[in-house]
């Protein structure tokens, strides 16, 4: 072999080498950031569904994702840097009875200290048995919310930059507390964003829509779904040392029931029975 071919070969075998150290070395820290598991659970009719859990450090953020039984998707998402927690339901809808194919809902609330681990907790997180059912460690009830505040899906950004895509498909379906609203709003965010619906869920005449017969008036609307299966704290054991050491995750299961105002009851048909 030449020699002088060699050495001539040579800068561009390095420079080769060094492209997929460099390629190796930005998968390995884009790795590190994010993660995703997908957990097997059990409904509480019976049922099993797959949550799919991601969580992303360097935005700390976490998104849980699954299938009800009446095939309503439902997504979580937790904004740990604006503590601002999303849950949408995309509901089918029934074509025969005048309705779209799907419609979007999604209530914002502030996301509490201890509600679900921290980001960086879950990115460690490994899924051992991936064929395994899993059913909740603590069970806890209803957190039933009257939400009476609308908000602006274009300026929703001042809450969390995370609320556009989410709620994209919700538009006019985008609902939060008046509690809440205030804690924002003494954090300086616009008032522009929200608009306070007491008014008209407080008016004369204004019925639950399960109680309401004509589907073109406004009513009261119900929505309940249950997160069956989520990581909501750490576990600390003790060893030789003298402090405790993460030694893995405690499982919760949570029920939602929120009540918003709604202008014609057609929009609200799956609260007819209950």
């Amino acid at each position: 072999m030449n020699p002088r071919g060699l050495s001539a070969a040579s800068p561009r075998a390095w420079l080769a080498l060094a492209a997929a150290l460099l390629l190796l070395l930005l998968l390995w820290v884009s790795g590190g950031s994010g993660s995703e598991l997908r957990v097997l659970v059990r409904l509480s009719d019976g049922q099993i569904t797959q949550e799919v859990l991601e969580a992303d450090s360097e935005r700390d953020i976490i998104t849980l994702e699954f299938r009800q039984a009446d095939g309503a998707l439902i997504t979580f998402l937790a904004d740990f840097r604006r503590h601002v927690k999303v849950l949408r339901a995309l509901v089918l809808g029934e074509p025969e009875r005048g309705q779209t194919q799907y419609q979007s809902l999604c209530f914002i609330t502030r996301l509490e200290h201890g509600e679900i681990i921290p980001s960086e907790a879950m990115v460690r997180l490994r899924q051992k048995n991936p064929h395994v059912v899993r059913t909740a460690e603590e069970k806890h009830g209803v957190e039933r919310t009257t939400l009476n505040v609308a908000v602006n899906l274009t300026l929703s950004w001042h809450l969390s930059s995370h609320i556009r895509n989410v709620c994209r498909d919700a538009r006019d379906f985008i609902y939060t507390r008046e509690q809440d609203m205030k804690h924002w709003l003494e954090k300086g965010v616009g008032g522009s964003i929200f608009e306070v619906l007491s008014q008209k869920m407080e008016g004369p005449g204004l019925q639950s829509c399960s109680s309401t017969a004509d589907p073109w008036q406004p009513c009261l609307c119900s929505y309940s779904l249950r997160l069956e299966w989520y990581p909501c704290m750490l576990k600390f054991c003790r060893g030789h040392g003298p402090s405790p050491y993460k030694c893995g995750i405690r499982s919760c299961s949570k029920g939602y029931r929120y009540d918003f105002y709604t202008p014609h009851k057609q929009l609200c048909m799956w609260d007819e029975d209950s």
